[in-house]
């Protein structure tokens, strides 16, 4: 019924009435616990924004953040004592996927509408911290990558070295350091030098506070050296850097991309196009 009479109003071109429907049906639907129904009808809200050509604007965001509050946020047991338990894990790991899945198709498109009819070009900030705070939250398998890649386009960068440091305690040995690396590799990708520091000062900040060990590695070394590398704008030091620890950086495939990332955002190093070096091999066969 929601469904069927917010299309009439949307075609009617009564926006407003087919945004308030679909909002109060999206909330009842979660209150209730119906993920599946009242993801679908958020979805709905965000299409007739588009539909609409609303703008991005304080108010919008207000009912999106209130829908997003009402998912429900319930922690996947990570074992279990007996076999007789697996079904009952199988379970709360499906609901988990559907909870997920239905928020970040939600915020996503949230996301890309606010990308369009608003003044940020990646979309907004607060959407983007929704999203990853529910992926790390949610997801029965841990995407660091994809909850960093929301954190750094957010707004909140202490909640970000909070989920790192949280990530910290209970990931295995070796992704800890990495962990703090692509986070520092994707806020430098972007140009942004001040919060890639800011993240790392914080970091070390909640760590010392919680009197845990900060990870002691050569890639931690390369992050700590290129911070004050970009800092002083100096190139061959930037080149050094990236030969005396490639080891380091070719630990996570994604690290390589990033760096010439940087290397294009800071210094204007064009990347190499592959197909132009073979057609240059070419030549000098011929």
């Amino acid at each position: 019924m929601y469904k069927s009479i917010s299309a009439r109003y949307v075609s009617a071109q009564r926006c407003a009435e087919a945004l308030d429907l679909l909002h109060s049906g999206a909330c009842l639907q979660l209150k209730q616990g119906e993920v599946t129904c009242g993801s679908e009808l958020a979805v709905m809200l965000v299409d007739a924004l588009v539909k609409g050509k609303i703008p991005c604007d304080p108010e919008i965001l207000d009912r999106i953040r209130k829908i997003y509050k009402l998912f429900p946020q319930i922690p996947v047991p990570s074992n279990f004592a007996v076999e007789d338990d697996v079904q009952e894990l199988t379970e709360a790991l499906g609901a988990a996927k559907t909870r997920l899945h239905g928020c970040s198709s939600f915020l996503k498109a949230a996301i890309k509408w606010s990308a369009e009819f608003g003044a940020d070009k990646n979309g907004d900030p607060q959407l983007h911290t929704m999203l990853a705070e529910y992926i790390y939250s949610e997801s029965p398998e841990m995407d660091m990558a994809k909850v960093s890649y929301h954190f750094v386009r957010g707004n909140n960068l202490k909640k970000f070295a909070t989920t790192l440091v949280n990530f910290m305690s209970k990931c295995y040995p070796g992704e800890d350091d990495i962990a703090i690396a692509r986070a520092i590799l994707m806020y430098l990708s972007m140009g942004n030098l001040q919060d890639a520091s800011s993240l790392m000062e914080e970091l070390k900040k909640q760590v010392q506070a919680q009197e845990l060990e900060f990870p002691v590695s050569d890639l931690i070394q390369f992050i700590n050296l290129l911070l004050l590398t970009l800092e002083k704008e100096t190139l061959p030091l930037f080149n050094a850097l990236r030969v005396k620890y490639k080891p380091s950086i070719d630990r996570e495939p994604a690290f390589n991309e990033l760096v010439c990332d940087i290397a294009e955002k800071f210094y204007g190093v064009q990347r190499r196009n592959p197909f132009q070096d073979m057609f240059g091999d070419m030549l000098k066969m011929m």
